[in-house]
């Protein structure tokens, strides 16, 4: 009898050791915001999502007497920016340190199924001392996440800044205070603009276009950070590069044929950031040249250069360029953060010149000549709980009568106040 207790107490101790033991292994943290938007814009946007992700102001649309029908004000009330994410913990693999995170909102794919959960983030990672591979959904590497604009808008400075989050292999290695990430991304809810001669449309927006070069977005970046504990400052200096080749058409109908086309369009894009931390204020920079990045929501695409075959209709194709800078100064207060953001773009047209100014053109607001933004804010804190206030100044030259670099001769100007206030609760 004896025995037996003892053999049965072994047992108990030996599962619950079991037990214990996967626990630490394995689990998962939820965290998240609740966030509530209140804005008013002063006349009528590019936006998504019922004008919760502002990008510009619509140009004019003059009616027969000359009134402009988009100088209409218009306001919403939204809470689809909440979020829900769960990091996961695990045993280690592979001689390294595992880790995953799930996360998703509900602000949907498209207007139509706003209020929808959606996914934003599923990764997992291996971390060896000084390197990481991460694989799945994540921020696209143009989207640095240790220097970003800060808004209370959920644009978070776009198109100015750099905006997607792609399905990715990256590697990022340790060397001290330098880090280096190489990244081969593909596309799934940002993706590239091109013709859609299937279905008799100007433009389609889809993956495929990277999907049929077989060939990822390529990254490459390196970043230098020092801190300073005593001071409680950091500094970041960075720079990367990126490079993707799309495929425009795989065939073309010209009379009563079709043939198999051979066409690729490509772009390159650079960046240069820095971020100076202190213990009261933090300032950020970033600039970019950006060659077909309309899949970070930019003012971009590709042009018809040519057709350099009559009889098939095969074409050449050149990107649109672009120039844009921000930057942003705030405080870094425990109850009160006040900051402002600023930046500028400019579209400067195709990078090789277009044998007619009539060429297709495909992108996104490729008709856009410069954009500049101004946004000041002020955020309360109390614990968990944060009230923010925001005026976004937005303005856009659109252009007119272009030459064969898509250079408009004139252009016109509209713009948009939109004034956000948000309530978040933070867990």
């Amino acid at each position: 009898m004896r025995r037996s207790i003892i053999l049965f107490m072994i047992g108990i101790l030996a599962t619950t050791s079991f037990a214990q033991e996967k626990e630490k292994s394995f689990g998962i943290k939820f965290s998240g915001f609740v966030k509530s938007d209140f804005y008013f814009d002063s006349r009528q946007t590019v936006a998504a999502r019922e004008g919760h992700f502002l990008l510009w102001p619509s140009s004019e649309m003059l009616d027969v007497n000359g009134v402009d029908i988009n100088d209409k004000s218009n306001f919403n009330f939204l809470a689809v920016q909440s979020r829900l994410s769960g990091t996961i913990s695990g045993p280690d693999a592979f001689g390294a340190k595992t880790s995953g995170k799930i996360e998703g909102d509900f602000f949907a794919q498209a207007n139509d199924n706003i209020n929808l959960f959606r996914l934003r983030h599923a990764f997992i990672k291996l971390n060896w001392d000084n390197t990481e591979l991460l694989a799945g959904q994540y921020w696209n590497p143009l989207f640095v996440t240790g220097c970003f604009p800060g808004t209370v808008s959920f644009n978070t400075g776009t198109p100015l800044q750099s905006f997607a989050r792609n399905p990715q292999l990256r590697l990022t290695q340790k060397y001290g205070n330098i880090q280096i990430v190489l990244a081969a991304l593909a596309q799934r809810d940002y993706t590239s603009r091109g013709p859609d001669p299937a279905n008799n449309a100007a433009t389609k927006v889809s993956s495929e276009f990277l999907r049929n070069s077989s060939i990822p977005d390529m990254h490459f970046q390196i970043q230098y950070t020092m801190k300073n504990t005593e001071k409680g400052s950091t500094i970041l200096f960075g720079a990367g590069a990126a490079y993707k080749t799309l495929i425009p058409r795989l065939s073309s109908f010209v009379g009563v044929s079709t043939y198999a086309v051979d066409e690729t369009v490509g772009g390159f894009t650079a960046i240069a950031f820095s971020k100076l931390a202190f213990k009261t204020i933090t300032l950020k920079f970033q600039g970019r040249y950006g060659e077909n990045i309309a899949d970070l929501l930019s003012v971009s695409g590709f042009a018809v250069q040519d057709v350099v075959n009559p009889i098939s209709g095969e074409r050449s194709y050149t990107p649109l360029k672009n120039n844009s800078f921000w930057g942003e100064i705030h405080s870094n207060g425990t109850k009160v953060q006040v900051g402002i953001f600023g930046g500028y773009l400019k579209n400067l047209g195709t990078k090789e010149e277009m044998s007619n100014s009539t060429n297709s053109v495909y992108g996104l607001a490729t008709n856009i000549e410069s954009l500049y933004r101004v946004s000041p804010r002020i955020v309360f804190i109390s614990n968990k709980t944060k009230l923010a206030c925001e005026v976004e100044y937005t303005s856009a030259a659109y252009g007119n009568n272009y030459d064969s670099f898509y250079i408009p001769a004139t252009t016109a100007s509209t713009s948009n106040l939109r004034l956000l206030f948000s309530a978040i609760y933070a867990f």
